[in-house]
C-alpha cells in the first residue's frame, strides 16, 4: 500500500511531532489552546487586513440599508441592516451545569445569527455583503450609480436587467450558498450554487424556488469549491465568491463585531481587564468565525478570547493549526472521513487566508461530537425555546469545556483570569436554524432526546 505523504512526511511522523493528532484521528472531543496565541498589539502587525477596511465594509452595508428594507419588507424595522438579537440563556446554563456537574463561572449569551434576516445564518453577513459590493462596482462602473444616491433606487427593472448580464458562482455545503443565492436572485444576477453531498435538501428546494440553479455533487465541499471557481473561470462576467480565500466575504463579518459592542452596553454588560469576553463560534472553511474573531479582537483587543469549533469527524482548521500546514493538509489525508450531521461544518481543508489571519488571535479550539450537539439542541428548545440547526450548537459545548479540560483551566491560568471569571461573559455565536422547515427541526428534536 502506497505510503501517504504529507509535506513530505508520513501521518506517522506528523503524529509523532503533534500528539493531538491522534485523538484527532480517532475523533475525541478535544480542546486545544493555541501556542501561536500573542498580545494583540504584536499579532495586528502580521496582518494585511485593519480597521479601516472594516470601517468601508461598515459604510457599504448603511449604504445599501434602503435598498434592503425596500426589497426585504422583514428588515424594515432594523431600517436595512442585517442584524441578529442577542439573548440571555440562564436556563441552559444551569441545564449544562448539572449534566456535566461541574459549575461554570460567568453569564451564558446567545449571538442569535441562527435568526438572521433574509437567510438565517451567519452566511448572510459575509455572502450578502460580497454581492452588494460586486453589484455596487458594477454599476458604479456604468455610471448608473453614485456614493451619494439614495440606494433604493436599484429596485428597478432597468438594474436587474443590468445585472442580469452578470452572473455569481459559488461552492458551498448549504447557508452561504443559501444567503450569496437568494440576494443574487434578488438583485437579477444569475446564480449557480455548487452544492456538496452533505447539503440538506430543503436548502436546496429554497434555493431553487427563488430561481438559482443548483448543481449537487457526490463528493464533499472542496470539490463544489473547485466546480464553482472551473465554472467562473471560464464564463465571462461570472464572479465566484471564493469562501477559502475572500477578503470581502470576510469583511463582511468583521462587521458584526462594532455591532455587538453595542449591544453589550445596551445590556450593561463591561468588557475589559476585569471583565473578560469569551466567545465560541462554530467553524467550517473559516471565514464566518475568523471574520468575527477578527472584528471582535480590533474593538476589545485581550479582553476578548475567541475559540474556534468543530465537529470531531470534521477538524479540517483546528489540523491546519496545529500542524502550521493550514490548507495543504486536510482531514481525509489522516482518514477523517468529513462525515457530520454539522452541514455547514463539514469541511475537509480549511482556508489558508483565514487560517494565517487569525492565527495570532484565536485562543483555541476545540470539537464537538454530533451525539453532544443533537443532545444540546433538544436542551435548548426544552429550556430556552430556541431552535438551531446542529451545526449551530457547537458552540454551546465551549464553557463546558474550557472549564472542565486540563488545557482549559491552564489558559485561564496563564492569562491571570481565574479571579475574574466571576465577571465574565461567554457568548455562543448561534449559526444557523431559524430556516429550518418544522419537519426536519422535529427529527433533530427526537435525535437529540434519544
Amino acid at each position: 500500500m502506497k505510503t501517504i505523504l504529507i509535506e513530505g512526511k508520513t501521518v506517522e511522523d506528523w503524529k509523532k511531532e503533534y500528539p493531538l493528532l491522534n485523538e484527532l484521528i480517532a475523533t475525541k472531543e478535544v480542546f486545544w489552546t493555541n501556542p501561536k496565541h500573542e498580545l494583540f498589539h504584536s499579532g495586528i502587525k502580521k496582518t494585511a487586513l485593519n480597521e479601516k477596511d472594516v470601517k468601508d465594509a461598515e459604510e457599504r452595508l448603511k449604504r445599501f440599508a434602503p435598498y434592503i428594507a425596500k426589497v426585504f419588507p422583514e428588515t424594515r424595522k432594523s431600517d436595512g441592516i442585517i442584524e441578529s438579537p442577542i439573548v440571555k440563556i440562564p436556563s441552559m446554563k444551569q441545564q449544562l451545569e448539572q449534566i456535566h456537574d461541574l459549575h461554570v463561572s460567568g453569564e451564558f449569551l446567545l449571538k442569535c445569527d441562527s435568526h438572521l434576516p433574509i437567510s438565517g445564518s451567519i452566511k448572510a453577513r459575509g455572502g450578502i455583503y460580497e454581492v452588494l459590493k460586486t453589484a455596487e462596482q458594477l454599476l458604479i462602473e456604468q455610471q448608473m450609480l453614485t456614493l451619494k444616491d439614495d440606494y433604493s433606487i436599484i429596485d428597478d427593472e432597468k438594474f436587474r436587467n443590468f445585472l442580469s448580464k452578470y452572473s455569481i458562482s459559488v461552492g458551498s455545503t448549504g447557508n452561504l450558498g443559501l444567503s450569496i443565492g437568494i440576494m443574487s436572485a434578488k438583485m437579477g444576477f444569475s446564480v449557480t450554487v455548487h452544492m456538496s453531498a452533505d447539503a440538506k435538501q430543503w436548502k436546496k428546494d429554497l434555493l431553487r424556488s427563488k430561481g438559482v440553479k443548483v448543481i449537487e455533487y457526490k463528493e464533499d465541499y472542496s470539490k463544489a469549491v473547485e466546480e464553482g471557481r472551473k465554472q467562473a473561470n471560464s464564463q465571462p462576467n461570472c464572479h465566484f465568491i471564493d469562501d477559502e480565500n475572500s477578503s470581502d466575504l470576510f469583511l463582511g463579518y468583521t462587521v458584526a463585531a462594532s455591532r455587538l459592542k453595542k449591544q453589550l452596553e445596551d445590556l450593561n454588560i463591561t468588557v475589559d481587564e476585569d471583565h473578560p469576553l469569551f466567545v465560541y463560534l462554530p467553524c467550517g472553511v473559516g471565514g464566518g468565525p475568523g471574520g468575527v474573531a477578527f472584528g471582535l479582537k480590533l474593538i476589545f483587543q485581550d479582553h476578548v478570547h475567541c475559540f474556534f469549533a468543530e465537529p470531531t469527524h470534521s477538524p479540517c482548521m483546528l489540523l491546519g493549526l496545529v500542524t502550521g500546514l493550514h490548507d495543504k493538509v486536510s482531514v481525509q489525508d489522516l482518514g477523517i472521513d468529513n462525515l457530520t450531521a454539522a452541514d455547514g461544518l463539514a469541511v475537509g481543508r480549511p482556508s489558508r487566508f483565514v487560517g494565517q489571519t487569525i492565527e495570532p488571535f484565536l485562543s483555541g479550539s476545540y470539537t464537538v461530537s454530533d451525539t453532544e450537539m443533537y443532545k444540546l439542541l433538544s436542551a435548548m428548545i426544552d429550556t430556552e425555546n430556541i431552535r438551531l440547526e446542529p451545526s449551530a450548537l457547537a458552540s454551546v459545548f465551549g464553557p463546558i469545556q474550557l472549564f472542565k479540560e486540563q488545557e482549559g483551566k491552564e489558559y485561564l491560568k496563564k492569562h491571570d483570569l481565574e479571579g475574574k471569571m466571576k465577571n465574565a461573559t461567554h457568548i455562543m455565536w448561534a449559526t444557523g436554524g431559524s430556516m429550518v422547515p418544522n419537519e426536519v427541526m422535529e427529527e433533530y428534536y427526537k435525535k437529540g432526546l434519544e
